[in-house]
């Protein structure tokens, strides 16, 4: 990933892209189990056609411009394929079919992986780009992405794969933003990072994989379903929690470009992430568990895991009233 953020030639980004793929690939088939394999095939397949398409990118705007300096993207069809390449990297829609399927058949610690570190090398790359990008491409990439990852989260019971649909969807609004302001791009995914990190490690720590387990999470610690709870909120976008301060700058600036018939239907379409994110919360706190427990259970003895989660929790929750000043 280092290798990617830091590269300025084209061929240099495609090898850090290749070894950061290669070296994921054992972690996501660590599980001895046929889905863990399945899942680290499926993630080959994908990156590694990826890949290869922005490479192809890179050397047809190299034998066009003379060029192969990531910033000079000067020749328009290099530019529509390292999108398309970047696209499929991140899982954003209409290249998103492999991430719930992947996130599915690994681990939590996996999943969190996937869905923060492995976006960072290409979203800096389109952020090196985002001056030669296509708007109308971004933009149709972006609001697709809200709406496949609205629509696929609704009937998910799986944690993983509804995580992975409000990647998707955290995706969309990066993308549509990117050609546009793309310091902006980068707050939002960013804080989506903060926002999904501790979420995922207290998954861990409960040992939550579907819906019907997180509803008994409350007899147990009622400390972890309120941040579990807060958080969910958070990256649904409601206010006066940090997941609204991106969403709100993204479509202040896209009003602010002439965008309002954009900006009012990726306003819509956030409210499918919404139903679903409410439904989780509902589940979280207003179901009561039918038993509870007497014993102390095993996952309140792992300590381990809280101290980046005590981190990064009030991070994600609160901190909308210092990012403006940030920005400014």
């Amino acid at each position: 990933t280092l290798t990617v953020t830091s590269a300025n030639h084209w061929v240099t980004a495609w090898l850090g892209l290749e070894l950061n793929m290669i070296s994921i690939l054992p972690v996501i088939a660590k599980q001895k189990h046929p889905r863990s394999t399945e899942a680290a095939t499926k993630y080959f397949l994908t990156q590694a056609t990826a890949s290869a398409l922005m490479l192809f990118a890179g050397t047809i705007n190299a034998w066009q411009t003379g060029s192969w300096n990531i910033m000079q993207l000067n020749n328009k069809l290099s530019c529509v394929l390292t999108i398309a390449a970047l696209t499929m990297k991140m899982g954003a829609a209409p290249a998103h079919f492999w991430l719930p399927e992947v996130m599915q058949g690994a681990t939590l610690a996996t999943a969190l992986l996937i869905t923060t570190w492995q976006k960072i090398a290409p979203i800096t790359l389109l952020y090196m780009i985002s001056n030669h990008t296509e708007p109308i491409i971004t933009l149709s990439i972006g609001l697709l992405s809200i709406l496949v990852g609205g629509w696929g989260g609704f009937n998910q019971t799986q944690l993983r794969k509804m995580m992975a649909y409000s990647s998707i969807a955290h995706l969309g609004w990066t993308m549509t933003v990117i050609s546009i302001m793309p310091n902006i791009a980068l707050t939002n995914i960013i804080i989506y990072m903060i926002m999904s990190t501790p979420f995922f490690m207290l998954l861990m720590t409960t040992a939550s994989k579907t819906l019907q387990t997180m509803t008994t999470t409350w007899t147990h610690t009622p400390t972890t379903t309120i941040i579990l709870m807060l958080l969910l909120l958070s990256m649904a976008g409601l206010p006066p929690l940090t997941g609204f301060t991106p969403k709100l700058l993204i479509l202040d600036n896209l009003v602010t470009h002439k965008l309002t018939l954009t900006a009012a239907t990726m306003a819509l379409l956030s409210l499918l992430s919404l139903t679903f994110y409410l439904r989780t919360t509902y589940l979280l706190t207003s179901t009561a568990p039918p038993t509870t427990t007497q014993s102390t259970t095993a996952w309140r003895l792992k300590p381990h895991q809280n101290q980046i989660t005590a981190l990064l929790a009030p991070i994600a929750l609160f901190n909308i009233t210092i990012l403006p000043a940030l920005l400014t």
